[in-house]
């Protein structure tokens, strides 16, 4: 939201302490750049006290009642619209908090005043203030919280001591950097060990502040039962059962404000403030309120899992048995939180190295299927740090890599499968060594290493007939074949997965149905993609361990095949959500660079390098080529759409030629066709007509200045590695696993045809696209048909392709491409309507004229204007002398500094689309 004003009259700002709701404000303040903005505190202690501050504000006289300071607003923003913001407006006194809440009400329907009004997340809305809209400030999500650790130690933390700090604050900024502070440079460097948990008592009492201050002792009691009735549950309960924490007492307690009670339970508002109750009560009182809720619990006859845990926690020193208890109860089905909680506890109760060993695995298991990677982490390091078995080593390096594979460097996980594989091969189940060989193949797929994915697929059948997932051998050994380069059997083996998957024949459970709508994304089925991606998300029950952001990532890539970039959008911002609520950052990364495609068709170029930069900031820490190659490409389509080729040209220049630099193995030949077109566009590439009407003979163009023959330098270079990429594409395109590619390698072969042939290929492209699903595609190659024609002269045709790529353009919402269709039908002088971005100033400029002032502006000398636009230099220099005079203007910085101001903001600026995590740009906020 920079930039911008706040619209809505009134909102109260909230969330947990620590939140960042007084960085908010200021941002808020900073943001307000069409009028004016003042902050306002005051003494809550003093008469009237936020009253008469907020009036010296805006520099009115002192008074009292509503009507006194909604004549005071609007007098102060009588020549600019006005922004107050209140911080912590609930401290206020009763009188100037009642006159608030009645004057914010009172400015609906006006847009002259804005209030922001700040309050405690901990407690109730104060009724003064109830109805208004709420900003309710999200946690961190993991990427934000790191970056924010690296703004402010300058990137000197530690990965491993980041990551620690990022886990133990859980999103709240204020406990990130209280804990970071009290890290002394070398711990924070990783060279000294820095204490864990680093969230400890006194850092979150200090947070909590007087949250907990003014309560009885039979307050804290009940505040200290309910902290403790929802610990280990890690999220997956958020009430507690007042007959179970009040069960014992003898008179009834008002209940305080830090909690909130609702039909027979209580929860904490803040989760800062439950912890903060937890770790700063002594263990004393801990152990007694556990032993409390576990009698709470016998008494009504439960003796599950939570009853175990309260009784592990109750005593120093449990009972023997204890841990095996644990182990045996979490083994049962039920909550991931929970089973984690009691194998941590029965692994520190356990006396046997084998036995703590296993169950810090089993826990690790549990943590990384609710979502906690880094915990996950952390439980399977205690893990290593014992000699264990051979296959109980197998099973710790499986639950490693798998961890490390969604949010972690993937060479690294990948190493860590081969070696559970090999460790796990020999032993009676041959389902763990099947599974860590096809994860191995996931993450070498990941990293772009086609070698690595083709060493790590499993051979064979299982002669059991028990695979880990359900057809696992088709599924490796079609992805094999496909590797390989031999089409046919890659199709009859996935394809035989998707129909087994289709027709009932495999269980249906999440697993099965991922495994089908990746095989028939590498079939280009995108139908039973869709169809096995939403299975998955139905069959997954939001039972966690982020089937969810994996199905998304599916369907979004789905979406973008088929050309429903909207849809897309849907699928890869929830699938971001859950990525992130899970702890996949490498799943993230791929939901950035899916939302970076769809924004390069229908959002601006600041859209487009967030997500970029977002998807790339992980998968070069992580080695994600895939998701890399993905963002590059997106990145250069956007530059292609605005009228860049140049920079999209270099761009993928190196994605797509062979090389070293050369993009993911399944994503380079989704990028040729802009490739061809960029390199053609800036004039690298031969394609065979310059478009001015100028005619060749013997290979020589004449015209302006400059004979070629067959170009000369890097143009000529570059052309004849375009056609080798062109037939590598070609060969791609008949395996058929892109519904769009033969239409597309058509288009290519217009682009680069000479002038006889040309027309022909153009006209079979269309034809073809008449065959698969997706109006973008079809559009471009409109486009492409009627820039042709229209140099070519046929002036007719070319307007009723130019008119129809216009209308696929806009039914996708390709709102830059759609730009250039209309660009072109205004040079045929056609009124297409839309958004010209033309100012007064430009005005008189014809479309040609126009758009080579455009050029000249940006700093392009009259021979790169030339190549752009596929003029000659002559037909360049007559018209900007022709603009030159309708504006004049005597020289190239005149006519920039005039585009410049009549540029309209670029797209994309001043939008309020939210991003992962629920918030705006101002929302980004903390302390």
């Amino acid at each position: 939201m920079t930039g911008q004003t706040i619209t809505a009259p009134a909102r109260v700002v909230t969330g947990e302490p620590g939140c960042g709701k007084t960085t908010f404000l200021a941002r808020a303040v900073r943001a307000h750049r069409a009028g004016a903005a003042v902050s306002v505190a005051a003494d809550p202690a003093a008469p009237d006290g936020g009253l008469r501050a907020l009036l010296r504000a805006v520099e009115a006289a002192d008074g009292t009642g509503p009507a006194v300071l909604l004549d005071a607003l609007h007098a102060a923003a009588a020549h600019a619209p006005l922004l107050v913001c209140v911080d912590d407006a609930h401290l206020w006194d009763a009188p100037s908090r009642a006159v608030l809440g009645r004057t914010a009400r009172r400015l609906r329907g006006t847009a002259r005043v804005s209030l922001l009004l700040s309050v405690a997340g901990h407690r109730p809305v104060d009724p003064e203030f109830a109805g208004l809209p709420v900003i309710r400030l999200d946690p961190l999500t993991p990427a934000e919280a790191a970056a924010l650790l690296d703004e402010v130690t300058g990137g000197d933390a530690d990965p491993a001591v980041r990551d620690d700090l990022v886990d133990a604050a859980d999103g709240n900024p204020a406990l990130l950097l209280a804990m970071a502070r009290r890290l002394t440079p070398a711990q924070l460097r990783g060279h000294r060990r820095a204490p864990r948990p680093p969230a400890d008592a006194a850092v979150l009492t200090g947070l909590a502040g007087d949250c907990l201050t003014g309560l009885t002792d039979a307050q804290r009691d009940l505040v200290l039962r309910v902290a403790v009735a929802l610990t280990d549950l890690d999220g997956e309960a958020e009430r507690a059962d007042v007959r179970l924490v009040l069960r014992g007492a003898r008179t009834a307690v008002p209940v305080p404000e830090v909690l909130d009670s609702a039909d027979g339970t209580l929860r904490f508002h803040s989760d800062l403030v439950r912890r903060a109750v937890y770790e700063g009560a002594s263990p004393e009182r801990r152990r007694a309120a556990h032993r409390a809720l576990a009698e709470a619990l016998e008494a009504d006859g439960a003796q599950g899992l939570g009853t175990l845990l309260h009784r592990a926690r109750a005593s120093a020193t449990p009972p023997p048995g204890t841990a095996d208890a644990l182990a045996e109860a979490a083994a049962r089905p039920g909550p991931h939180g929970p089973r984690c909680a009691a194998y941590t506890r029965a692994a520190a109760l356990a006396a046997d190295a084998t036995r703590r060993a296993e169950w810090y695995t089993a826990a690790a298991e549990h943590a990384l299927l609710a979502g906690r990677a880094h915990r996950a982490r952390r439980l399977l390091d205690a893990a290593r740090d014992h000699a264990v078995p051979r296959a109980l080593r197998g099973r710790i390096e499986l639950a490693r890599g798998t961890t490390i594979l969604h949010d972690g460097p993937v060479d690294e996980a990948r190493a860590s499968l081969l070696l559970a594989a090999r460790l796990l091969t020999g032993a009676d189940d041959p389902r763990p060594a099947r599974t860590a060989a096809l994860a191995a193949a996931d993450a070498a797929w990941a990293a772009g290493d086609a070698a690595g994915c083709l060493q790590a697929l499993p051979r064979g059948e299982d002669p059991a007939g028990r695979d880990a997932v359900p057809s696992a051998a088709d599924y490796a050994d079609g992805l094999r074949a496909l590797l390989e380069g031999r089409f046919p059997a890659a199709a009859l083996r996935l394809g035989r997965l998707v129909a087994d998957t289709e027709t009932g024949e495999l269980p249906d459970v999440p697993e099965t149905f991922l495994r089908a709508a990746a095989a028939a994304l590498m079939l280009g089925d995108l139908p039973a993609a869709r169809r096995a991606g939403t299975r998955a998300l139905a069959a997954d029950h939001g039972a966690g361990g982020g089937v969810a952001a994996l199905a998304r990532e599916y369907l979004a890539y789905t979406e973008l095949r088929a050309g429903r970039h909207a849809v897309a959008r849907t699928h890869a911002e929830e699938g971001l959500r859950a990525a992130h609520r899970t702890g996949r950052r490498n799943t993230a990364a791929h939901h950035h660079a899916a939302l970076a495609l769809a924004a390069s068709v229908d959002s601006g170029l600041a859209e487009v390098a967030v997500h970029a930069r977002a998807a790339l900031a992980v998968a070069r820490r992580h080695g994600l080529v895939q998701a890399a190659t993905l963002a590059e490409w997106a990145t250069a389509r956007a530059d292609l759409g605005h009228g860049r080729p140049r920079e999209a040209a270099d761009r993928l220049g190196p994605l797509v030629r062979p090389g070293p630099r050369r993009g993911h193995f399944a994503v380079w030949m989704s990028a040729v066709p802009c490739y061809v077109e960029a390199t053609v566009s800036a004039g690298r590439a031969d394609g065979g007509d310059r478009g001015d009407g100028r005619e060749r003979e013997g290979g020589r163009e004449r015209g302006d200045g400059c004979e070629r023959r067959g170009g000369c330098g890097r143009e000529g270079g570059e052309a004849a590695e375009v056609a080798v990429v062109v037939e590598e594409f070609a060969r791609w395109a008949g395996f058929g696993a892109d519904p769009q590619a033969p239409a597309q390698l058509l288009r290519c072969r217009a682009l680069l045809a000479p002038p006889d042939r040309a027309d022909a290929l153009y006209r079979a492209a269309l034809g073809l696209h008449d065959r698969a699903d997706g109006d973008f595609e079809r559009a471009r190659t409109e486009l492409s048909y009627g820039k042709w024609l229209r140099r070519r002269r046929r002036l007719r045709e070319a307007r009723d392709r130019l008119g129809a790529a216009l209308v696929g353009f806009e039914r996708c919402g390709a709102r830059a491409w759609a730009e250039q269709a209309r660009a072109e039908l205004r040079a045929l002088g056609v009124s297409a309507g839309g958004r010209t971005g033309t100012a007064p100033g430009l005005s008189g400029l014809t479309p040609q004229q126009l758009r080579i002032a455009r050029w000249v502006a940006e700093g392009a000398t009259n021979r790169e204007v030339a190549l752009a636009l596929s003029v000659s230099t002559r037909t360049v220099d007559y018209h900007l002398r022709k603009a030159f005079a309708a504006l004049g203007v005597r020289s190239r910085v005149e006519l920039a500094r005039l585009v410049e101001r009549a540029q309209p903001p670029p797209d994309g600026t001043g939008t309020e689309r939210g991003t992962s995590g629920g918030h705006t740009e101002i929302d980004r906020a903390h302390p």
